[in-house]
């Protein structure tokens, strides 16, 4: 039946949100706010001078053709945090791939915390993430993804997915980090020059002045529950965390994640 010329083609999602933060009295107020399908954005209110905002995709996940998009714009000299309300799902696809794009935008000296919440990818999955950051002089950037391979609570063995992930981060005009990675079939495989048989892992970068002065700090607080390493030059302070399940490297992330953002709380919405 389903094969059927006169069958209709599935609906795919279609998500767009984006929010503009510029100087108010006294803290950042919303310059700009559009959302449109499954996208939405909201700033939650929180005790402290800086804000939170939080994207959430209404569909709970991603298949094949779906498209979603968020973007961050802080203007000059501003702080703020961004996240997900929840894990995003890549979903097995049945055709074509699911796309993600995130951009963010900072202005002069400003402070920008991207931390999403970990994306989990199911059995046969196919998605593309990009994500896109531009840096005024002074600007700093504090990112943190994770990813987990398949469900561990539904004793689901990741060994079909397609994922690609490429972050790259630019100032005043010139890529100053470039982060490319495919992952496919071949590389779930438990080698040691691959993922070793981990099912999740983890970036965390802290980009602009000063930033590879915090990977000594890194490094002594690497919890023994993971495996990483951390480099730190030029400008950029840069760890990877891989682990047997989520939850390690989740309070891993939390608690490298203390010491990049000086012992500032984790987003209200973020679950361990």
């Amino acid at each position: 039946m389903l094969d059927h010329p006169s069958f209709a083609p599935m609906q795919r999602v279609q998500g767009r949100a984006a929010v503009a933060l510029v100087p108010g009295a006294g803290r950042p107020r919303i310059g700009g706010l559009a959302q449109s399908g499954s996208a939405k954005v909201f700033l939650p209110a929180v005790h402290s001078a800086v804000p939170e905002v939080v994207f959430l995709n209404t569909a709970g996940g991603l298949t094949g053709g779906d498209r979603f998009t968020c973007r961050v714009d802080l203007g000059a000299g501003l702080r703020a945090v961004a996240t997900t309300q929840t894990a995003e799902r890549g979903y097995a696809s049945a055709g074509g791939q699911a796309e993600v794009a995130v951009t963010l935008s900072l202005g002069a000296g400003a402070e920008l915390h991207w931390l999403p919440q970990e994306t989990i990818l199911f059995q046969g999955a196919s998605l593309a993430r990009r994500t896109r950051a531009d840096l005024t002089p002074g600007a700093r950037l504090v990112l943190a993804e994770m990813v987990v391979l398949g469900r561990a609570a539904m004793g689901e063995t990741l060994e079909s997915a397609a994922f690609s992930d490429r972050r790259e981060v630019w100032s005043s005009g010139r890529p100053v980090w470039v982060d490319p990675l495919v992952l496919g079939a071949r590389a779930l495989a438990p080698r040691p020059a691959l993922l070793a048989g981990a099912r999740a892992f983890a970036t965390l970068a802290l980009i602009g002045p000063g930033a590879e002065d915090a990977a000594g700090a890194l490094r002594a607080a690497l919890p023994d529950t993971v495996t990483g390493a951390v480099s730190g030059w030029d400008g950029k302070c840069l760890a990877r965390l891989t682990a047997p399940d989520a939850l390690p490297l989740k309070r891993a992330v939390a608690t490298l994640l203390s010491i990049l953002r000086q012992g500032a709380p984790l987003p209200r919405v973020w679950q361990i």
